[in-house]
């Protein structure tokens, strides 16, 4: 590969030292190959010349050709502006600066011939077009250029300093100009070949100086692919290697305690779904490798009775297991669903969080040691150093998304051999995003609902409407049903909403005053103590209503709530409000879901909003959530592991090239599971590039 692709930017003609600082920091460019990697948002069709005696106000943009008569200063003070008189052969229309003044003045001259491109507005029966783009004619033939002009994206920061669009454009031009700028192939010649992929340098080229708009969408899909296709091949190729490689524990054996708890103690029959998936886990657990699964299921759908049931396989096998939660609300309830579920169950179960005392600390981390614990459940305390386990065999962690990777590991690190690891979460991931995101692991999918729940009525009101929906709230709790309200505290500092809360506190107290009534209060602020004090009048029913922030969005399961009311629920995101309606529709009785909104909402909010009352399915909510909002900062992308940044690919459309990508790089594999053919030898320096040590590379070296 050429050392220029990598070479500084600084060394860029028309950049230096100053503009490459601000490339690095506002845009991440930093090198040739970063800036050739800032891929167009859109493209501008200039292939049309239009006259002066043409334009419209309808029109978005105009390119024209003539020349500058006169230049003169208008108005005073902050008004004061710079005017031209841009004539072609048709007709004058009139050129406006309101900065940058002197520059332009300095710059162009009159008399002579230059290409203009803006957008036209009427003022004082005259077109105008303000702050237009200029370039001398002979300019223009003598640069790269296309007829489809690529637009990228700047910050402010970049235009107080000239980098707009047009100056990253010139750059670009600038850069291709290198004779020495060439990207070596990084695709084996028969994947392109069978693919009918473009080259890499015609594809990088196309991109931003496209002739038509197959070009675009040529050098596009060769982008895409290639950068899905490398994401593939490094997961499917870690997940070959941990496969091999990485023996685990082996739970042989189906015994007394599972069998009790069965017979005896299963509260309901399971669901079809939660028998295939157990089945799924007991496969893996009895195969002697190490088992890395992830478990998708709706709330509600019964992830944590199948958790449970496989650390009872763990028990009979004479392991241990523990069960980490992001919060100590859902620790808590974790724990005290488990230990009322093995009642009559000879398996000790213990709970450590980080308000554990420290004396139960000490009697807990001996039972580890001495192996009397058979179940840990816990928050972050599970990691610590000095909690350490006599033979820990099973992992698993609720709520996936919150955790980092480097706290996973700390887990794994607490047994000589890794122990199998299920992790799980009930925000619903989209297929492409499962795949890329998660493309490591085995994933079983919770798809089915407890027999007899009813699906959760969701309905939307304005502001104006409270009045009614106290009502209906009323009428609930008048049935012996109990009510959430939930306030959209993004952050816990944030005294604004903190303020939201405190003020539908008030409104709430009016509405339903004591002593007919009892609200409890839970909020991040509150102590642990506080907390479950709060949690436990709602719990016991001696509490109607509570009023909340997010911290009830995971763990807080009351089969009696029956309404969950989710004021400003425009500020919310589609799958946070998936997660708030789940908290109820625990019980038998029909559930609902009340989101209070403003008066008037953005095209986007309407959606959601719209969404959430159309369907209860979590999948397709995921769906929806990710057409729109693009793959933007991916949740969960830095937690997983996946250090990658998606330049081009967007995984909310481009799920047919990701099936492609993933197909070819599973065929690769499977003949040439360690890249060690010559033809493969490209796969393996790029991935190497691409994702470095962030997995181990002297399990395939």
């Amino acid at each position: 590969m050429s050392e220029l692709p990598d070479s500084e930017i600084k060394f860029l003609p028309g950049v230096g030292p100053r503009r490459a600082e601000l490339l690095a920091s506002e845009a991440g460019i930093a090198t040739f190959r970063d800036l050739i990697y800032y891929f167009p948002y859109k493209y501008v069709d200039k292939t049309r010349f239009y006259s002066v005696r043409e334009l419209d106000t309808d029109m978005q943009y105009v390119q024209l050709r003539g020349v500058i008569k006169r230049f003169s200063s208008e108005g005073g003070g902050a008004g004061k502006r710079l005017t031209a008189d841009f004539h072609d052969e048709t007709g004058m229309v009139r050129l406006v600066w309101f900065k940058g003044q002197k520059w332009v003045v300095n710059t162009y001259k009159t008399d002579r011939e230059y290409i203009i491109f803006g957008k036209p507005t009427l003022f004082s029966g005259a077109f105008n077009i303000v702050h237009p783009e200029i370039e001398e004619v002979e300019k223009r033939a003598a640069r790269v250029s296309s007829a489809l002009e690529a637009q990228y994206n700047t910050t402010e920061k970049m235009k107080d300093h000239f980098l707009h669009s047009k100056a990253i454009a010139k750059l670009m031009s600038t850069a291709f100009a290198q004779p020495s700028l060439r990207f070596a192939e990084t695709l084996p010649a028969a994947l392109t070949g069978s693919m009918k992929l473009m080259s890499l340098n015609d594809a990088l080229f196309r991109i931003h100086f496209p002739d038509s708009s197959l070009d675009i969408e040529n050098a596009r899909f060769r982008l895409k692919f290639e950068e899905l296709f490398y994401i593939q091949l490094n997961l499917l190729r870690y997940k070959g290697n941990r496969e091999r490689k990485t023996h685990g524990f082996l739970f042989s054996v189906v015994g007394e305690r599972l069998n009790s708890f069965y017979t005896n103690n299963l509260p309901f029959t399971l669901t079809g779904a939660q028998k295939r998936v157990i089945k799924e886990i007991r496969a893996d657990l009895g195969s002697g490798r190490q088992m890395n699964r992830l478990l998708q299921g709706d709330v509600g759908s019964g992830k944590t009775m199948v958790a449970l049931m496989s650390m009872l396989i763990g028990a009979d096998n004479g392991f241990q297991s523990c069960m980490m939660a992001p919060t100590e609300i859902l620790a808590i309830q974790h724990f005290n669903s488990i230990t009322k579920s093995l009642e009559g169950i000879n398996v000790k179960v213990a709970l450590l969080t980080g308000s554990t005392k420290r004396s139960e600390r000490q009697r807990i981390e001996k039972g580890l040691l001495d192996g009397s614990i058979s179940i840990l459940v816990g928050t972050h305390a599970l990691i610590e150093e000095n909690v350490r386990y006599l033979n820990l065999g099973l992992v698993i962690i609720d709520e996936q998304h919150r955790f980092g990777v480097a706290q996973r590991a700390k887990l794994w690190q607490k047994s000589d051999c890794p122990p199998h690891v299920l992790v799980m979460t009930a925000t619903p991931i989209p297929r492409t995003l499962a795949m890329t995101l998660y493309g490591d692991l085995d994933v079983s999918v919770i798809d089915e609902m407890p027999p007899g729940r009813k699906p959760i009525k969701t309905m939307t009101f304005t502001d104006a409407e409270r009045e009614k929906v106290f009502g209906f709230m009323r009428r609930q709790i008048e049935e012996g049903r109990q009510i959430y309200v939930v306030y959209p505290l993004i952050r816990e500092s944030e005294s604004l909403d903190y303020k939201d809360l405190e003020d539908g506190l008030e409104s709430m107290a009016r509405a339903f005053p004591p002593p007919q009534y009892c609200i409890s209060v839970v909020h991040g602020r509150m102590t642990p103590r506080d907390k479950e004090i709060s949690m436990s009048l709602f719990r016991r029913g001696q509490a109607q209503i509570m009023v909340a922030t997010t911290v009830i969005e995971v763990g807080v399961d009351i089969p009696n709530a029956s309404v969950m009311v989710i004021e400003s629920a425009e500020r919310f995101g589609l799958s946070q409000l998936h997660q708030l309606r789940g908290r109820v529709g625990r019980g038998a009785d029909q559930s609902f879901c009340i989101l209070m909104t403003s008066h008037r909402l953005s095209a986007e909010a309407t959606e959601r909003i719209t969404t959430m009352v159309a369907t209860n399915d979590g999948f397709e909510i995921a769906e929806t959530d990710l057409r729109m909002r693009g793959p933007g900062d991916l949740e969960g992308t830095q937690q997983s592991g996946m250090a990658f940044d998606l330049k081009i690919a967007d995984l909310g459309k481009d799920g047919q090239i990701l099936n492609l990508a993933r197909s070819h790089a599973a065929e690769i594999l499977a003949d040439d599971p360690e890249l060690s053919r010559p033809e493969n030898q490209v796969l393996r320096s790029n991935l190497k590039r691409l994702f470095g040590k962030k997995y181990t590379w002297s399990e395939i070296s």
